[in-house]
């Protein structure tokens, strides 16, 4: 660990504007608490109640993502989690709307109050122990194409959009909405707490979008592009995580208005097509897929990322390296580990 390591969160920003960073920084989606468990080798998963408890776990994360010489660390209250009967993205059940009554009658009023009695004690929590330095990058999590498969399912969503496709309509409209109410929220009350602000909208798989290209350029698009002119309304720049293969949707996307893009896997594109592609258009995040990083030995991610990382980095002048996706608890801790010092490396050749 790197603790004479100090952090500057506006090193990261500069990739949000396409900038080159002073160093090379690391980003990551998210970090999984039972892999920072087993990191530290120590319980840091569960979450207590109390106000002493909260500020005990956050403080603990805080400073792992420090100590791995991150300049900001991800935090997002989750939308998904707190809709009332929600499930069907991770839960493996239908979601709550099926009809237009189901439609009318949802509690979508009740929402932002369940919303605020969630996430204020973990909100507050976090920027009490933020360390010097530090900010966080993320806001609400989960995207708009998300919400609607936790609201109906995904293959219910398909069929959806030919039984009644005005329910379709009116459904995306109605997310956005709603996401425009929880996004206003966190940036009047927690502006301070993040350098920049994400959305997390997994739009497509290895070899295509999931929706057809045109649906979601009429449907989701739009409602993306509310909530970025908002952030930027703010004054805040804004990145999109979106995993799969996107790329006939990637020039409606920048004209959204995104300042940074993260989500990458080589099985769908080396990431030199990313580079070749938006480099000279928005800010880039990653780089490395999640399989090199999880079935390598050390020695043979430390070289990867310590060679890849610096080409990457003299290729694209807004970069941050990081894993294409994020790191979940069964990743490897030896590379995980090869990427960071793979980085520090990086940074002390250029020095």
């Amino acid at each position: 660990m790197s603790e004479n390591f100090q952090p500057d969160y506006n090193n990261i920003l500069k990739v949000l504007y396409n900038q080159r960073p002073d160093y090379l920084p690391v980003y990551e989606h998210n970090i999984d608490a039972p892999f920072i468990s087993k990191v530290l080798q120590k319980e840091v998963s569960s979450i207590g109640k109390s106000e002493k408890e909260l500020e005990e776990h956050y403080d603990v994360v805080a400073n792992f993502w420090k100590s791995m010489t991150y300049d900001a660390m991800s935090y997002a209250a989750c939308i998904c989690p707190i809709l009332p009967d929600h499930g069907a993205i991770l839960g493996g059940k239908l979601g709550p709307i099926q009809t237009r009554d189901d439609f009318e009658k949802y509690p979508w009023n009740e929402i932002l109050n369940i919303f605020k009695k969630e996430y204020i004690p973990h909100l507050n929590a976090l920027r009490k122990v933020m360390p010097k330095g530090m900010k966080a990058y993320g806001g609400c999590g989960y995207g708009i194409f998300e919400t609607s498969q936790d609201l109906v399912g995904y293959e219910s969503l398909c069929m959806m959009q030919f039984i009644d496709p005005d329910l379709f309509r009116d459904l995306f409209v109605r997310i956005g909405d709603l996401f425009i109410e929880l996004w206003t929220w966190i940036l009047d009350n927690y502006l301070d707490l993040f350098v920049f602000c994400l959305m997390g909208d997994d739009l497509g798989y290895r070899t295509s979008t999931m929706l057809d290209p045109d649906t979601i350029r009429e449907h989701i698009l739009p409602q993306h592009k509310r909530v970025i002119d908002l952030v930027h309304s703010y004054g805040k720049k804004f990145l999109l995580h979106s995993c799969g293969n996107i790329f006939s949707v990637m020039d409606d996307i920048l004209l959204n208005g995104i300042d940074a893009k993260h989500s990458n896997e080589d099985q769908i594109a080396p990431y030199k097509v990313w580079i070749e592609k938006y480099s000279d258009k928005i800010g880039l995040m990653g780089g490395f897929d999640m399989n090199e990083l999880i079935l390598n030995p050390y020695e043979v991610v430390y070289n990867k990322v310590l060679e890849e990382g610096t080409e990457f980095r003299k290729l694209a002048s807004g970069y941050a390296l990081g894993s294409g996706n994020s790191i979940p608890d069964y990743m490897s801790v030896d590379g995980f580990m090869a990427m960071i010092d793979a980085v520090k490396e990086i940074r002390r050749r250029e020095k």
